[in-house]
């Protein structure tokens, strides 16, 4: 079967790379893919948006399945478009993708059906959404409705804090994402995020994982797209998965079915583990970066059959096989991120880290200038590893980082710090 992946990211590597050890795999592409991706399929320049250009293209290759990483073309109707082409693809229709696509779309669902998630107000002016604020004090909870590339939420230590947010939104930093804005309570206690395949019927779970949004160590600094991540999650306890899948998200998937537009792709739930149990604070309806590359690098089975199954509504006779090992990754980005950066750095040593045994280098933002690799995003690099424990994958991954030599990027220190607190309590 020939197979292509949209996207250009870090997940998109990582996806690339556990779809091409898959037997079923004739030919891999991706569009437009990056300088790392092209080592593991074939890059072609089409834009994630222009379907009629990916339409065309998997008539000429004749693509058998269609692997969407972004959550743009989700939330504009790539799905939509490549079923009436007769097409298969992974990822929900555009009406699901609504899960990621309005914060209040999903804040609505939630009350309706009775999924724990903060307490919030959805609000089309800035007058209306300070009055909630001000009613309900700070600390405070203060986000963009739409797709803003996971920039658009803060979290006010004071009032004043959450009226600039509200202003900032309203003024349009987030373009069209801003038209609302949703002020949430604040939940207090630890992140953690829980991924589960469905077909519209059948949730099958994934793994879990924990991210780091702070830019600097500590957790210090503004909200980022993540500086790393490492799975499990060992905050989600086989009881607290099982609540999970029995409070948010089945319930989630009969509420999509029930209001006529049944989701299928990944459930991708950001929770807080509070006091009270699991709540959610948001859905992303495509997998998660950096998320992905330590799922990817777990997974025993091959990936491929899982994502056909959720388009056939075929996920009840899928069965994964995970290792047991822990995966981390350290995004190194360029210096300014999330800020303002310098494009066209040239990277070297990448061949060095990645022959470091257990790790996998997923390239995010890059791009091959002949025999060179040149960085041209954000966040650039997923240093990845596996081993037996937290502390054993960090230090791989940061012998790998040590030997990459980019003067131009930086990287956290500390992924992965909260869980190997926990190793060592408990040694």
């Amino acid at each position: 079967m020939n197979v292509l992946v949209i996207g250009s990211g870090g997940r998109e590597h990582a996806l690339s790379w556990k779809l091409a050890a898959s037997p079923l795999v004739t030919r891999l592409y991706c569009a437009p893919g990056n300088g790392g991706i092209a080592q593991v399929a074939e890059c072609v320049a089409l834009k994630p948006l222009d379907f009629d250009a990916i339409v065309a293209f998997c008539r000429e290759k004749n693509i058998g399945f269609v692997m969407v990483g972004p959550e743009d073309p989700l939330v504009a109707g790539l799905v939509d478009r490549l079923d009436r082409e007769g097409i298969k693809s992974f990822g929900p229709s555009a009406a699901a993708a609504q899960l990621e696509g309005s914060k209040g779309f999903t804040k609505d669902l939630c009350a309706e059906f009775g999924i724990p998630t903060a307490a919030y107000g959805r609000f089309s002016d800035a007058a209306s959404a300070k009055a909630f604020v001000a009613s309900n004090g700070a600390p405070i909870v203060v986000k963009a409705d739409g797709l803003a590339a996971g920039k658009g939420v803060t979290v006010a230590e004071t009032v004043a804090e959450a009226d600039a947010a509200i202003d900032e939104i309203f003024a349009g930093r987030f373009g069209a994402a801003g038209a609302e804005v949703v002020v949430e309570e604040f939940l207090d206690g630890e992140e953690a995020s829980f991924f589960a395949l469905c077909d519209g019927k059948t949730v099958l779970p994934l793994a879990t994982a924990q991210d780091h949004k702070r830019v600097f160590d500590g957790d210090k600094g503004p909200n980022t797209g993540g500086m790393g991540a490492y799975s499990p999650a060992p905050v989600l306890t086989p009881d607290l998965v099982a609540r999970v899948m029995r409070e948010i998200i089945e319930p989630t998937a009969a509420a999509m079915r029930a209001r006529g537009t049944p989701f299928k792709g990944v459930f991708f739930a950001g929770l807080m583990i509070t006091k009270k149990g699991p709540q959610l604070i948001e859905y992303n309806t495509r997998f998660g970066d950096p998320e992905t590359q330590v799922l990817m690098t777990r997974l025993r089975s091959d990936l491929l059959p899982a994502l056909i199954a959720c388009h056939d509504g075929a996920l009840d006779r899928i069965a994964l096989d995970w290792k047991d090992e822990v995966a981390l990754t350290v995004v190194m980005a360029a210096k300014g991120y999330p800020g303002d950066y310098e494009k066209d750095t040239e990277i070297k040593g990448l061949d060095r880290a990645g022959a470091v045994p257990d790790v996998q280098v997923f390239h995010a933002g890059t791009r091959a200038d002949g025999g060179r690799i040149l960085a041209n995003g954000g966040r650039v690099l997923n240093v990845t590893a596996t081993a037996a424990t937290v502390a054993g994958a960090q230090a791989a991954a940061y012998e790998a980082v040590n030997l990459i030599d980019w003067p131009e990027g930086f990287c956290r220190r500390d992924i992965g710090w909260r869980a190997i607190e926990r190793e060592r309590q408990t040694a």
